[in-house]
């Protein structure tokens, strides 16, 4: 039910919801680009009591209809006499009834006024506004948005707190504050602090609309880490990878430890399993229906169908119980951050094209271990993409990123077995089946986004079904 405000400081619903139809389809965001699609519905609108540039500003959600399912999403518009200074024209929704909207997430007042409602504890309309016990923040720390993500968008305060807040939704607790709340109590010390939430409700649950926690300033993230380790091997002529200045094989082992120990904090903190023998074949099978899909769309995977069904085969007759406990379920070089004090593990919410209910289930932990073999992978490799495949020069940095993936793989895996008391690399046929199922999974999304960087995946592939090492890497 849309909450309906005066015209004299408001739009209309049905005016906001045609500046949607053209500014919502070009946000990075909004994931029903190629899909066919209904109109947008505004499911509410609620206005903060704070006005910025002589304007108010409201926090909208609205949903959208495609094959697949709805989807809910949040956004948060401001409204002045016109576009303000503060924010670029990237921002610009559009005019209506002599007013300008805007993308509020992208001005630094309005970062402010959100700092300062979880500073106070606020409820405004049926928005709650909660700092956790015994946080400290300052509420005149200035807001800076962060430019990069894609999903999601988030602001950092002075370089001391970072406020994520979620564009799309589902109804319930986002696994990312639940999990960071719970690492945070268990001691975890790989994950940031929280410092508090926006909440509000969404289809009759109280849904998170936003996650405030501890920012990590005078870190490094671990995919820009491994690939300038990959260009440092590049560049040399004739040097291994364990020869290199830039060598990050004892930076992997550090992380592999990091996500055991995260690993085992999140068994302790949410419980954990032994699953029925047939949990195997089941996981077994939902990897065979998709890489099914996978194939009937790309004809590269099509030639290999034969041997990619016999090694998930081979994988649903694993002999030992397969335990499962919360995971992080997104996990690559990209969700890790290196801080002065070792490795911190971040955006814990899972994949977000997964539903809720997926998101926030048990799992088996090797599948963080597979997706960050598989980001390994894509650093070395995929610096070597294009090229003449003919060319010597090209030929040596293929070998070359072959061998700095398999180095740093085992050294992930290495420092994994060491804290966990229990090598991933055991599970054989079933971590293999992960590993694939993630490949496949890539091949599927470059066939249609990067069509140049399917031969990274599909190498994996042919390197999964037919020439695994018992190390866990592969030739």
């Amino acid at each position: 039910m849309s909450e309906h405000h005066s015209p004299h400081q408001f739009p209309t619903d049905t005016a906001v919801a045609g500046l949607l139809t053209d500014f919502v389809p070009r946000q990075r965001w909004f994931a029903a680009k190629n899909l066919d699609r209904g109109p947008f519905t505004i499911l509410s609108r609620t206005p903060m009591p704070d006005q910025v540039h002589g304007g108010p500003i409201e926090q909208l959600l609205f949903s959208v209809q495609t094959p697949v399912g709805v989807q809910r999403y949040q956004m948060w518009i401001g409204w002045a006499p016109g576009l303000p200074d503060s924010v670029g024209p990237q921002a610009h929704i559009g005019d209506v009834a002599g007013l300008t909207g805007y993308d509020a997430l992208q001005d630094p007042h309005v970062a402010g006024v959100l700092l300062s409602a979880i500073v106070a504890g606020a409820d405004v309309g049926d928005l709650s506004f909660r700092s956790e016990p015994g946080a400290d923040i300052d509420p005149t720390l200035p807001g800076l948005v962060i430019g990069a993500e894609q999903s999601n968008t988030s602001i950092v305060y002075g370089h001391r707190a970072i406020l994520k807040m979620f564009r799309r939704l589902e109804p319930g607790p986002n696994p990312d504050a639940e999990i960071h709340r719970a690492l945070s109590a268990a001691g975890s010390a790989h994950v940031a602090a929280p410092l508090g939430e926006i909440t509000g409700p969404l289809a009759g649950q109280t849904t998170t609309l936003g996650l405030l926690t501890e920012f990590f300033a005078n870190s490094a993230e671990g995919w820009a880490m491994a690939t300038a380790s990959v260009r440092d091997l590049l560049s040399e002529g004739d040097l291994t990878a364990d020869e290199v200045g830039g060598d990050f094989a004892a930076e992997a082992d550090r992380l592999g430890q990091a996500v055991a120990e995260v690993h085992a904090d999140l068994a302790a903190a949410f419980g954990s399993e032994v699953a029925d023998p047939g949990e195997a074949q089941r996981i077994i099978g939902q990897m065979i229906a998709s890489a099914e899909a996978a194939i009937a769309l790309v004809p590269e995977l099509a030639e290999h169908r034969d041997a990619i069904l016999a090694t998930f085969r081979a994988a649903a007759d694993h002999p030992d119980g397969l335990t499962r406990q919360r995971i992080h379920g997104d996990l690559h070089l990209g969700q890790v951050l290196r801080t002065l004090q070792g490795w911190s593990i971040i955006d814990f919410e899972g994949e977000p094209s997964k539903p809720l209910a997926y998101r926030r289930a048990a799992h088996s932990p090797l599948r963080d271990v597979a997706g960050m073999l598989r980001s390994f992978d894509y650093a070395a490799r995929g610096q070597t993409v294009g090229g003449d495949p003919d060319d010597p020069v090209q030929a040596q940095h293929r070998y070359r990123a072959a061998e700095w993936a398999t180095r740093n793989r085992t050294a992930f895996a290495d420092g994994y077995a060491r804290a966990a008391g229990q090598d991933p690399r055991t599970a054989g046929s079933l971590l293999t089946a992960f590993e694939l199922d993630k490949a496949i999974y890539e091949v599927l999304y470059e066939n249609g986004h990067r069509p140049h960087w399917v031969p990274i995946p599909m190498q994996a592939v042919v390197a999964l079904t037919h020439a695994a090492t018992p190390d866990g890497g592969h030739s």
